[in-house]
């Protein structure tokens, strides 16, 4: 009977492949530039008896925008679900 040797397991494949992964990711890592994002500016403002959320946005939005994209990011910055809101209720306006 012969008694065949095992082979000890070598790093070699694992090292070959950890270094064929670094030359592909290296290059497309370092051609990549990440950019932050301006700070968001809020104006708080409270709501008074007779204000809609349109009527809010109307004050708030310039002459070149639409009022109905401030109604959407008002009601987003402030979480609202629907257009109702109260008086008294302070929302924050995105500028």
């Amino acid at each position: 009977m012969i008694r065949q040797r095992r082979r000890k397991p070598t790093l070699m494949p694992l090292i070959a492949l950890s270094t064929l992964s670094l030359m592909v990711t290296l290059p497309a890592l370092s051609a990549t530039r990440l950019y932050a994002a301006s700070p968001t500016r809020f104006s708080v403002v409270t709501v008074r008896p007779g204000d809609s959320l349109w009527s809010i946005a109307a004050r708030y939005t310039p002459a070149s925008e639409s009022i109905q994209e401030t109604v959407d990011r008002i009601a987003a910055t402030n979480h609202l679900s629907g257009g109702a809101i109260v008086p008294g209720q302070r929302l924050q306006i995105p500028r």
